[in-house]
């Protein structure tokens, strides 16, 4: 069994390879993130999954500090405060991030003894306890974590996915196949793993002689309901529809061009105004959408050091959009 199938779905998202340049963009998302961007230059007082209409803005961080550093600021958060299971996920996290598996494990378990309801915190477990084994592809403690996140959440899709992998793992490939399939089913327009999701599909089916390609055209990602859209895609009051249309039909290049001005806008205005939670959720969307999934993750640290009060908000959004580290 090849190990990259069991690697990659991170928090919530398979993550794969991603795009690495932004001319790595389908055209379809090239449009969206234009038509997102153009919607939040032109909002002005939009109020839209407010925690608190007065949350306190902690200073912006100066520089970036480096992995070992902020590795440490997290250690000593978890000693400051033992009983957080924010402290232990983010932890988890982190180590997840440098490669070291059975410390993230380590954490996870810590989180999930704190906070033993959150389906999320389970499958993170299950993951990190996959990535730590040296041989078993899906060790027996990994399959309980997901079983747990799948008791509390059966549509955690990243226990879903793994689930999956279980299946395919055990010589089961036909409903392996069917799970992931039913998994893409219930992936969200614009969700950043439904290319790899899809690339696993096609991987599994040819190793196997299964032929998935009518079913993998047919299944179509669905639509996102208003109370669960991601701030960054949402209709806010902004440009007409022919300002949309005239700048999706700009050539690809001043299209890039355009995106790329755009981004490093929005970071200046964050830079200068770190307290705005929806832009730092427009600049998550705006990097994975990218496929820079590391400034999408830096992007993401940096926001709930500004707004630790919307912490909760920031990373239900950042999983949802599949951000590493979420």
């Amino acid at each position: 069994m090849a190990r990259h199938r069991r690697a990659r779905f991170r928090r919530g998202g398979y993550s794969g390879d991603g795009m690495s340049e932004t001319k790595g963009m389908s055209t379809t998302n090239r449009a969206i993130l234009i038509a997102a961007f153009l919607l939040l230059a032109g909002a002005i007082g939009y109020a839209i999954w407010r925690d608190s209409a007065n949350n306190a803005a902690a200073p912006a961080p100066t520089a970036a500090a480096s992995p070992d550093a902020q590795l440490a600021a997290i250690e000593e958060r978890t000693r400051r405060e033992p009983q957080s299971a924010d402290a232990w996920m983010a932890l988890g996290a982190a180590r997840f991030d440098l490669g070291d598996y059975p410390g993230a494990a380590a954490a996870y378990e810590k989180s999930v003894a704190i906070a033993p309801e959150s389906a999320g915190l389970w499958s993170a477990l299950g993951e990190a306890r996959v990535m730590a084994s040296p041989r078993d592809p899906m060790p027996p403690a990994a399959a309980e974590a997901f079983d747990k996140a799948i008791a509390l959440n059966p549509k955690d899709p990243r226990a879903r996915y793994f689930m999956a992998v279980k299946k395919d793992i055990a010589g089961d490939h036909k409903g392996a196949i069917d799970e992931w399939f039913a998994l893409l089913a219930d992936t969200p327009q614009g969700a950043p793993w439904e290319a790899d999701l899809r690339r696993t599909i096609e991987q599994v089916g040819a190793i196997n002689k299964i032929d998935v390609a009518a079913r993998l055209a047919a299944t179509q990602p669905r639509a996102l309901k208003a109370d669960e859209m991601p701030v960054a895609a949402r209709a806010i009051p902004g440009p007409s529809r022919a300002d949309m249309e005239a700048a999706s039909q700009l050539p690809k290049g001043q299209q890039d061009a355009m995106i790329a001005g755009m981004v490093d806008g929005l970071e200046a205005k964050l830079k200068a105004n770190p307290a705005d939670v929806d832009r730092w959720i427009m600049l998550m969307r705006s990097r994975m959408t990218l496929g820079e999934t590391a400034k999408a993750a830096q992007a993401l640290k940096d926001a709930l050091a500004a707004n630790p009060g919307a912490a909760p908000r920031l990373k239900a959004q950042a999983q949802m959009l599949g951000v590493p580290g979420a």
